[in-house]
């Protein structure tokens, strides 16, 4: 199973964890380009919450096995640079 289908068909376990670690948001974005499975994040995170790595949640543990099996610790991803950022002032105040 993939990954991204492990998260899918677990969410529930999925978005206990976020709370602990300040994760606001966190979408993955799958394209397949020739033959090539390729996945990008995007991620909206606070600051001080727990680390993926220092979790001792059962999904978490899985989802680092999947990343420790599919991700490419060699590639280097791009930084961009924030330009805008708009999230409604009732949203910003329930993300603090």
């Amino acid at each position: 199973m993939n990954g991204w289908l492990f998260l899918n068909d677990n969410m529930e376990d999925v978005l206990v964890t976020l709370e602990g670690e300040k994760m606001y948001i966190e979408t993955i974005f799958r394209e397949v380009l020739n033959g090539e499975e390729y996945l990008y994040w995007y991620v909206v995170q606070g600051t001080g919450g727990i680390d993926v790595d220092d979790s001792s949640h059962w999904i978490d543990k899985k989802h680092i096995e999947y990343w420790d099996e599919c991700i490419d610790e060699t590639f280097r991803p791009v930084e961009l640079r924030t330009e805008v950022v708009m999230i409604p002032e009732k949203v910003r105040k329930s993300m603090q």
